[in-house]
């Protein structure tokens, strides 16, 4: 699933802009110049989010707020002003009419998008609005669905040291691992895994494959062979030649940083994990944990 967002911009620069960096980030991505255009396609076809300009040439952001909010099609739809208003009356006006967030510009389209996506996950949003795979919520009523069919197993792959690498690298490159990782994990489960095989991304650095046991195995020689070797291609080719981060550490010591690795169990058959989903919560818990 992919998130769509309404991205409100009379400038055709900063909209063009907006809409390429999105879109290279997983988003579908819907356009409007005006506020009665982004009005008729909040009507017809509701996105996920609006990123809404306030200076437009025929109605302003403001009206176009009161518009939505005043339309039980529209108003609960999550709108992030995206403004050159930087007054203090403009900033309360923008958040009385129920925006979640207010951007002055010029803006860092880096935070911009990381604003989209906490805007995203205070929405409500159940799918992971990185990799747009169920998330924490959905894959856990799976879980207990699929708990009481037997005869399937659950396969669990995380991404140890994830957070350092974050620390080293940042959110985008962090980003990028994790759309990766689905991918692999994605086209994996397509090759070969069954039509009704499950894939979750119930936290940051876990993923889950909801399988029937004679595919367990398979998959996750495949999955694990192939994120292991994948993993050193997130970093650069200095530290990838040497087969880690070489950091400075405190009182000028080099740091050694391994380099990320996928860890990886499976949960079937007469397993205690599989007899309930909070006994199935804490197995996969600790196996990311460790």
């Amino acid at each position: 699933m992919k998130y769509t967002l309404l991205i409100v911009e009379d400038d055709l620069d900063t909209s063009e802009m907006l809409r390429v960096y999105f879109e290279a980030q997983g988003y579908r991505v819907v356009t409007a110049l005006t506020g009665q255009d982004a009005l008729q396609k909040c009507r017809t076809e509701p996105p996920n989010l609006i990123l809404l300009d306030v200076r437009l040439p025929d109605i302003d952001g403001f009206e176009v707020g009161q518009h939505l909010q005043h339309d039980v099609r529209t108003s609960n739809l999550p709108v992030i002003f995206v403004t050159e208003r930087r007054a203090r009356d403009d900033r309360i006006a923008g958040l009385k009419l129920g925006a979640i967030d207010y951007v002055t510009k010029p803006f860092d389209v880096q935070e911009l998008r990381l604003r989209v996506r906490n805007a995203l996950r205070r929405a409500g949003s159940q799918n992971n609005p990185v990799t747009g795979l169920p998330g924490e919520k959905l894959t856990y009523d799976r879980l207990g669905l699929t708990l009481e069919k037997g005869d399937i197993a659950i396969l669990s792959f995380s991404i140890r040291g994830l957070d350092k690498f974050n620390e080293i690298y940042g959110f985008v490159a962090r980003d990028d691992v994790l759309r990766a990782v689905a991918l692999t994990i994605t086209s994996a489960v397509d090759e070969f895994g069954t039509v009704d095989d499950f894939i979750g991304h119930p936290a940051e650095n876990q993923f889950v494959v909801v399988t029937v046991v004679p595919k367990a195995d398979k998959l996750k020689t495949q999955i694990e062979a192939r994120l292991n070797q994948a993993m050193s291609y997130f970093y650069p080719i200095h530290d990838r030649e040497a087969g880690y981060v070489n950091l400075a550490g405190e009182d000028g010591l080099r740091e050694q940083v391994p380099f990320m690795e996928i860890t990886t169990d499976i949960f079937s058959g007469d397993d205690e994990a599989v007899t309930s989903v909070e006994n199935l919560q804490q197995a996969l818990n600790k196996q990311r944990n460790n």
